[in-house]
């Protein structure tokens, strides 16, 4: 009977399989943003977006689940929870901004938002590439520390992209045009924002290995 239980329950490595599931979510949704950004087939990105979003949502709530099933967890509950919602806030905001380019209808996008589009992939990819790792969390300890530290000089590259950004738009717009300054700023600022997420993702990554090495 009571290995008959046992087999009703989710397996531990359930956890990371679920985590990567979603990390691949997050790296489409950021290879599209990345394309809408360059003018590339932008409806058709923004709508595979918003449906790797609702993907996203389904393995979130799956993991959340899981952790409310399981007796025995890979690490922290706490940690679990924490670290699929880190993941999942990262793609509900490029969702967001999807909302925001469809609003006003953008259909082309300063160089330095494009360039922030390429800083979206690169901490997407290395998300992706530290889900996994976590599976091992001893032995993969340097390489998740590095990545951490990566996303986090990725998200700073960002903030220069991005404060750079606004000093362009004011200079275009500043004078004559606010409608074109508050909307690009409004774009910059969410693009920003998703790389925060990703420098949260990071944060969680690494205080997970500081309490399991």
């Amino acid at each position: 009977m009571l290995g008959l239980f046992r087999k009703l329950l989710p397996r531990e490595d359930a956890f990371f399989d679920l985590f990567e599931q979603h990390s691949h979510t997050v790296v489409g949704a950021a290879e599209s943003l990345n394309a809408l950004l360059t003018g590339n087939d932008i409806e058709g990105n923004c709508a595979r977006i918003v449906a790797l979003e609702e993907e996203a949502d389904d393995i979130t709530r799956e993991v959340l689940q899981a952790v409310r099933r399981s007796f025995i967890t890979p690490f922290d509950r706490g940690d679990i929870k924490d670290l699929i919602q880190s993941m999942d806030d990262a793609i509900d905001m490029m969702h967001k901004t999807v909302k925001t380019i469809r609003l006003f209808e953008q259909t082309s996008f300063d160089p330095l938002m494009q360039q922030m589009g390429g800083e979206i992939v690169k901490a997407s990819h290395l998300i992706a590439e530290g889900v996994p790792l976590l599976k091992r969390i001893g032995a993969n300890a340097p390489r998740l520390g590095a990545i951490a530290e990566e996303i986090t000089r990725v998200e700073g590259r960002s903030d220069d992209l991005h404060d750079q950004g606004l000093r362009d738009l004011f200079r275009r717009h500043g004078a004559g045009n606010a409608m074109g300054f508050i909307i690009g700023s409004e774009i910059y600022g969410e693009l920003e924002k998703v790389l925060d997420r990703f420098e949260d993702v990071a944060n969680e990554i690494s205080g997970i290995v500081i309490e399991n090495i």
